[in-house]
């Protein structure tokens, strides 16, 4: 199924679940999957991993597994700078044979010690080539506080119009900790006819580390109540779960009361943070 169509009739809610490092075992991802049983997101995405480094389980195999088990829509994230044009039409054909018909289509981190692929400088290269490839649904990624490489709020706006313009049917943000921007954000959207749902990526904070990796890879505000939060009960691993998942439900109750199209929850493959969230914004979902 493919998932621009969920919006339609609903206001979405999606998971992001990742593959097991390559010396993690599979049955990781396995167990994460069987414990989100029962959730019932409106679709899961699954990402390639963190800085585009694959696992030793395909994102398509696990994308298939959650069609077939879960009766769910999956989503395949795709990075342009991993791949050759070549490797690309291959994956296409894996996930047209495993009936994934949706794909994140994204450029991709580009690491120092890692020379990118040359075959797709930017997202909207990669749109436009699986879009003559094949009827697949394409996702895009949208930066609520700008994309990091990106001179100007202005710039990353018509970046982002050139990607949905390229084949692009649907966005999902970045994560946050600040609604303002997302909905400056969405104005911006407006302005310049980006017309596609977008969704407000949502990432539930549940330890200190969680934080600095974040800061460290991504242009994220954090508020002050936010930093106050984490600075009390960072010794608590308890409290710091509990006051971000709190933290995360409040920014969402926010966000769908304002009309946002959907949540996608980054969920850190923690399920018991994903159904804690589920439970009390379930609903939300259902009006």
């Amino acid at each position: 199924m493919r998932t621009d169509t969920l919006f339609k009739d609903k206001t979405v809610f999606s998971y992001e679940i990742f593959p097991p490092r390559r010396t993690a075992p599979i049955d990781t991802i396995y167990h994460t999957l069987d414990r989100l049983k029962g959730q019932q997101p409106d679709f899961i995405s699954v990402t390639l991993g963190a800085g585009g480094k694959g696992a030793n389980l395909s994102t398509a195999d696990i994308a298939q597994k959650i069609q077939d088990e879960q009766f769910l829509p999956s989503v395949a994230h795709l990075p342009a700078v991993n791949f050759s044009k070549g490797e690309i039409i291959a994956i296409l054909e894996e996930l047209k044979q495993k009936k994934v018909e949706n794909i994140l289509a994204l450029r991709g981190d580009i690491l120092p010690d890692k020379e990118p692929k040359k075959d797709f400088s930017y997202a909207n290269d990669l749109v436009a080539f699986i879009q003559e490839q094949g009827d697949f649904n394409i996702i895009g990624a949208c930066y609520p506080e700008t994309h990091s490489d990106a001179a100007s709020s202005v710039e990353d706006i018509r970046n982002l119009k050139r990607k949905v313009d390229s084949g692009t049917n649907q966005l999902i943000s970045q994560l946050f900790f600040d609604n303002h921007y997302f909905y400056t954000f969405k104005e911006k959207c407006d302005i310049a006819a980006i017309e596609v749902p977008i969704q407000a990526g949502i990432m539930p904070v549940v330890n200190k580390k969680q934080i600095e990796r974040m800061v460290k890879m991504s242009n994220v505000t954090l508020p002050t109540k936010f930093l106050k939060m984490m600075e009390r009960y960072e010794h608590n691993p308890e409290a710091i779960r509990d006051a971000g998942i709190a933290y995360a439900i409040n920014q969402i109750v926010d966000l769908v009361t304002q009309g946002a199209d959907g949540i996608h929850l980054y969920t850190m493959n923690n399920p018991y943070v994903a159904q804690k969230i589920r439970e009390a914004t379930r609903s939300l979902f259902n009006t």
